[in-house]
């Protein structure tokens, strides 16, 4: 089985920086889609009474595994980062391809596939990542930001000594910071004085993973609050909603009369009235020591696996995108309806640029996304995300979030009624809510209880209306990214990028090699010399070549999903190896590994492994039953060395090209910055 390798922190600050020096963009972000400060608007929320600059933020999952991930979510605007979840079993076998973006979204992985000690250790590098672009102007007027964990799935589980450590780890990451900070290139030593965040995080969003029964939940909760001090939100499952509800959007508005939620799912889960009366308790059981209590809507839904894209083996798959959201819509204005604005919401479910503006008008936050990221351009959409949302606030009249909340939804003079407001203040507030109004001033110290009132005035509102929006539906979510029916090779293609930005670990990058044509020579040793034959040609014609560093890939399939060509760019691009060791460690994966501080590359091609060294002018060329030196360019007057029988030089000249762009001088990538 695949398994990702975190890349080490010296590595990551190298590439990042220079990166940032030499391309102008971090990680493959542009610089120009780093989210900014929009002068004059306030974005920021409250959670857990901690300040995030944005609503923003990815949702536990492939976004938040790594530590690039991590700061990637921070440039493209995240500020409330919620960390993959962590459980005690930390060597789960994930199935191969995992994520499913051709149409909706599906995925049948669920929980972190490192260990519990290297996620401590990623979401420490993360943050100390993010310290560092502060530190480095980045991000300026953003800065507050928050790292929520997650974790699951048992209270025996969340109790153990593995996880134990975890939360202890991200309370107070001393010893952890202590360690990274040396590891600092000297080349950035002036970060090694930094003060980086010690307290990674005291805040958790509980996954309450399918079937998790009610007083399992309260359980865990009670655990978390009352023995290891956190402020908790619990996620939801989209189950609450009923069958008969459920079916009726999912099949008869929305069109998916595809997607079967198992009885077992209904059985299993958690029903309304219990969570009800376990959320009560809970808040009264929080509120008693300090500390906050929230919901989450919602976490995937458990389907029946009716596609062919996962391995058989697979009898239920998770829903998240477009019909997850009027779903969990659903699920928020039903909640709002039992306990009004009393209890902090978070959502998550099917966000994209376009309707997280109206998701954080109801007072919702933090507002997370993860399958829109999976889609074209990846990191790079969430600056449409505080860009729309910006302008959406522009268009209102409101310079913060809880007066957008007034404005946004029409709801505003109808959330006045109850407030007890005598007709004059009434009548001012009504009129503060045109654009060039101000219902702070307008309303004094009743403002909080009408931002109140307003988001759930909204929430009631925006369910009805997602349920009408035709872009939810089936119908405007049935076409699955066009293939143009060609086949990838190892080099050229349409050189479109997608598979870059797509890659939620970073994993897929370019590099450079000449364009033309190379002639394939065979050589055979005859009479103490050599024969000498050209036997093909292999042609460049493309300026870019892809690549994917083996390290970061989990070989999830979305590259492929979304490639317009057949193969894989994982499957079917050079695969380039960190080390020696990880090469050796996974002789089923065909690739490539730079050796001698640039100057060699160790092959493997279809099993079989070759190496060649550039010596000066001259290379050696080393496989099973031979090993050569020549002069590349005058092959038939260079050749030298012992072989059994005939050797095709294809390998080497596929491998020549390959290890002088990986070693090329500024090039920037993983391989690069770790030599």
């Amino acid at each position: 089985m695949v398994q990702l390798a975190p890349i080490p922190f010296d590595v990551l600050i190298g590439r990042m920086f220079g990166e940032l020096q030499d391309k102008r963009a971090a990680f493959d972000l542009p610089a120009q889609r780093f989210v900014k400060a929009a002068p004059g608007y306030d974005l920021s929320v409250s959670v857990h009474g901690r300040r995030a600059s944005t609503p923003f933020g990815p949702a536990a999952g492939p976004h938040t595994q790594m530590a690039q991930n991590i700061a990637l979510s921070w440039l493209a605007g995240g500020r409330v980062i919620e960390c993959k979840t962590v459980q005690v079993n930390d060597a789960i076998e994930v199935p191969r391809p995992c994520i499913d973006m051709a149409t909706v979204g599906y995925n049948v992985e669920w929980s972190q596939e490192l260990t519990v000690a290297q996620s401590l250790e990623e979401y420490v590098k993360g943050a100390m990542l993010i310290a560092m672009l502060k530190a480095s102007g980045i991000g300026a007027g953003l800065s507050d930001t928050i790292f929520d964990m997650s974790v699951g799935y048992d209270l025996a589980g969340i109790r153990s000594a593995k996880v134990r450590g975890f939360l202890d780890g991200m309370l107070d990451a001393t010893a952890v910071v202590a360690r990274l900070r040396a590891q600092i290139p000297a080349a950035f030593a002036k970060f090694r004085d930094l003060t980086f965040p010690t307290r990674i995080s005291d805040t958790l969003t509980l996954s309450t993973f399918h079937g998790c029964p009610p007083q399992e939940i309260e359980a865990i909760v009670e655990h978390l609050v009352g023995e290891v001090g956190l402020d908790v939100v619990v996620k939801l499952n989209p189950t609450l909603l009923g069958r008969e509800r459920l079916d009726a959007i999912l099949h008869d508005r929305l069109g998916y009369r595809d997607i079967v939620v198992p009885d077992r799912a209904f059985a299993d889960d958690a029903k309304w009235a219990d969570v009800v009366a376990m959320i009560e308790r809970l808040a009264a059981f929080a509120a008693q020591r300090g500390r906050g209590l929230g919901v989450k809507f919602s976490n995937t839904l458990v389907v029946e696996n009716h596609k062919s894209f996962f391995p058989a083996s697979e009898r239920v798959m998770y829903l998240s995108g477009p019909p997850l959201h009027p779903l969990a819509i659903a699920l928020v204005a039903r909640f709002r309806e039992r306990f009004g604005d009393r209890l902090p919401v978070s959502f998550s479910g099917g966000i994209d640029g376009d309707n997280f503006a109206d998701a954080v008008a109801l007072g919702l936050k933090p507002v997370t996304v993860c399958s829109d990221l999976l889609k074209f351009g990846g990191y790079r959409r969430g600056w449409s995300y505080v860009g729309n949302l910006v302008k959406r606030m522009a268009a209102v009249g409101a310079k913060d979030i809880d007066v957008f909340a007034l404005k946004a939804h029409g709801q505003g003079e109808a959330a006045l009624a109850g407030l007890g407001l005598d007709a004059e203040r009434a009548a001012a507030c009504r009129a503060a809510l045109a654009v060039d109004g101000d219902p702070r001033a307008a309303a004094g110290d009743a403002f909080a209880a009408w931002a109140s009132a307003a988001k759930v005035l909204n929430s009631a509102a925006y369910a009805e209306r997602v349920l009408a929006d035709p872009r939810y539906s089936s119908a405007e979510n049935a076409t699955p990214p066009n293939k143009i029916g060609s086949q990838l090779a190892l080099f050229d293609c349409l050189t479109c990028d997608k598979c870059i930005p797509v890659c939620p670990n970073d994993a897929n990058f370019s590099y450079v090699i000449p364009n033309g044509e190379t002639p394939v020579e065979r050589v055979t040793p005859r009479d103490g010399g050599w024969a000498v034959e050209t036997v093909g040609a292999i042609t460049i014609t493309k300026p870019r070549q892809f690549a994917t560093f083996a390290d970061a890939c989990n070989e999830c399939g979305h590259c492929d999903v979304l490639c317009p060509e057949d193969g894989g760019p994982y499957k079917t691009k050079a695969l380039v190896f960190s080390g020696r060791a990880a090469f050796d460690a996974a002789p089923e994966r065909d690739g490539f590994v730079v050796e001698s501080g640039g100057g060699a590359l160790v092959g493997r091609f279809g099993g079989e492994v070759f190496r060649v060294e550039r010596v000066g002018a001259r290379v050696r060329y080393a496989g099973q039953g031979f090993d050569l030196a020549l002069d590349p360019a005058d092959v038939a007057g260079s050749v030298s060395g012992a072989a059994a029988g005939p050797v095709d030089l294809s390998r080497l000249r596929i491998m020549l090209p390959i290890l002088d762009a990986l070693a090329a001088p500024g090039a920037v990538t993983y391989v690069g910055a770790a030599r």
